[in-house]
């Protein structure tokens, strides 16, 4: 269920809070469910157990999960707060698009249309 691309730019945690993060967001991993522990994850994907803490610390730091002391990591109750941080993101994401789109003068009409299109093609861009 959790991979990593090792042809991302991005570091490997950052991958992972995303992975995670996204799953949780979708109710693919349900609230309250537990999730691997540090150990039992960096074995499966065969990276360094700091790289899962890092990531864990920082899920935490966001709301996503709840760390219990000797009981491990859990999938936050609050599904709906998971959900609007995505939305967020979405929204931060999409204005600094809006800002490199404006600096480069790309016609509103055709950023529009784009989105569009990818939207109907469920995000497959045609770069």
């Amino acid at each position: 269920m959790i991979s990593i691309d090792y042809k991302d730019r991005r570091p490997i945690f950052e991958q992972l809070v995303d992975k995670i993060g996204d799953l949780a967001a979708k109710g693919l991993l349900a609230p309250g469910s537990q999730l691997p522990s540090v150990r039992q994850l960096a074995m499966e994907l065969s990276i360094n157990p700091n790289t899962i803490q890092k990531a864990y610390t920082e899920l935490e730091r966001r709301g996503v999960i709840v760390s219990v002391k000797g009981r491990g990591s859990f999938v936050s109750e609050d599904t709906a707060s998971l959900k609007n941080d995505r939305i967020r993101q979405i929204k931060d994401g999409l204005a600094e698009l809006v800002r490199q789109a404006l600096i480069l003068e790309y016609p509103q009409q055709e950023f529009i249309e784009e989105a569009k299109r990818l939207f109907e093609e469920g995000g497959e861009s045609r770069s």
